[in-house]
């Protein structure tokens, strides 16, 4: 079958009205997807370019993610510094209330009826008591027992007593013996603990009615071992929060190394040196000995040298705090470059890309009314050929 043949004013009319509605096919597409350069046919060096500025921007945004961990992890630091400056200003609290709290003496004052006892006077006949019982004082955790009788190392006389109490408790956990001046045996314990007496023979216990009358025992003194055991307590518990103080495995208050990276090739970046803020580490707070015969608030001398080093840790939290804040300023202010940095080159990206709307709309409506003058002027060309077919009519 032969091909069927157009004329020229015919052709060519329709190779217009066919471009007309390929560049009105694309002029759709852009509208539709809003790209101009979508594959690398459509414009090479745009969509390369466009490409590697995008790829740059994703890698950036990643590193933007990294940035924020980076700071939470800061902050995780931060707010441990401040919990810890709390805890700090509780011990000094406490500590100035131990020195604040006076020690009272414990004292058992012998309440006896009969007459004045004087050093002289032998125990043994004193009431029960009699040659071969042991006489037993406790003094806070201290507990120290003597015999009564003449050999060495025992007593025999209520002055040997006294003079055994004076050679005995001595040191942290003091006592003192003396007969008054009512002619009573007196105890009194300098450190405030509690005070007992006791005397038995064979672990049968012994009146000791005829010495002391019926007051043998005594809490009526003050001390301050509660602050030391509260002053502890707050210590263990800064320990504790340093260790808390972590963000994802990485805990600034006890040494942990944090590098926050500002481009993929890893050359710039911002090391942040942890520290030991703990009470052994460079908050250096000692415990405070509270065990018999060593108490670490005996005297208002030690106290205020506890005062003094908590002071100097105070001193290092807020230095350290001020440290941790300048380089989460400056995580920040890279944060905030790199998010510009990511507009400016996904901005750039599409520059090269994306389609501008209002053109591409003006595009189409020159386009349609073309293709309706292709279609009209196709028209005029084939009445050439009408008029042919009308002889024959």
């Amino acid at each position: 079958m032969a091909d069927v043949v157009l004329s020229g004013a015919i052709r060519s009319n329709l190779l217009s009205m066919q471009n007309t509605t390929k560049l009105l096919d694309e002029t759709q597409l852009r509208l539709a997807t809003g790209l101009k350069v979508r594959s690398a046919i459509d414009s090479p060096t745009a969509f390369f370019t466009a490409q590697g500025l995008n790829n740059r921007a994703s890698d950036l945004n990643n590193l933007l993610d990294a940035m924020g961990q980076g700071v939470k992890t800061l902050e995780a630091a931060d707010q441990g510094i401040k919990s810890i400056l709390k805890l700090v200003e509780s011990m000094k609290a406490v500590a100035n209330q131990a020195l604040e709290t006076k020690i009272n003496a414990t004292t058992i004052v012998g309440n006896r009826s009969g007459a004045a006892l004087t050093g002289g006077v032998a125990l043994a006949g004193l009431g029960a008591l009699a040659t071969g019982n042991t006489l037993t004082i406790t003094v806070g955790e201290v507990t120290e027992t003597v015999d009564i009788g003449a050999a060495t190392g025992e007593v025999a006389t209520v002055q040997d007593l006294i003079d055994w109490v004076a050679a005995t408790f001595v040191g942290d956990e003091p006592l003192e013996a003396i007969i008054n001046d009512e002619g009573q045996l007196e105890f009194s314990a300098a450190n405030g603990r509690e005070l007992t007496i006791a005397a038995d023979n064979g672990g049968t216990a012994v009146s000791l009615a005829g010495l002391l009358g019926s007051h043998t025992s005594s809490t009526n003194g003050v001390n301050r071992d509660k602050f030391e055991s509260d002053f502890n307590n707050l210590r263990e518990q800064i320990e504790q929060l340093a260790s808390d103080a972590s963000y994802k495995g990485v805990n600034l208050l006890k040494g942990d190394l944090l590098s926050v990276f500002f481009n993929n090739e890893q050359t710039s970046k911002l090391d942040i040196e942890g520290v030991d803020l703990t009470p052994d580490g460079l908050l250096n707070i000692g415990t405070v000995p509270n065990e018999s015969g060593d108490h670490g608030f005996a005297a208002d001398a030690d106290i205020q040298t506890f005062v003094d080093v908590l002071n100097a840790a105070t001193g290092v939290l807020r230095q350290q705090s001020s440290t941790f804040g300048a380089n989460l300023g400056v995580v920040q202010i890279r944060q905030d470059f790199t998010a510009s940095l990511v507009n400016t080159l996904e901005t750039g990206a599409s520059e090269l890309t994306v389609a501008d709307t209002n053109e591409e709309g003006a595009k189409m409506l020159a386009l349609q009314t073309r293709q309706q003058l292709g279609t009209t002027a196709l028209s005029l060309a084939n009445q050439a050929e009408q008029g042919v077919l009308r002889l024959f009519g």
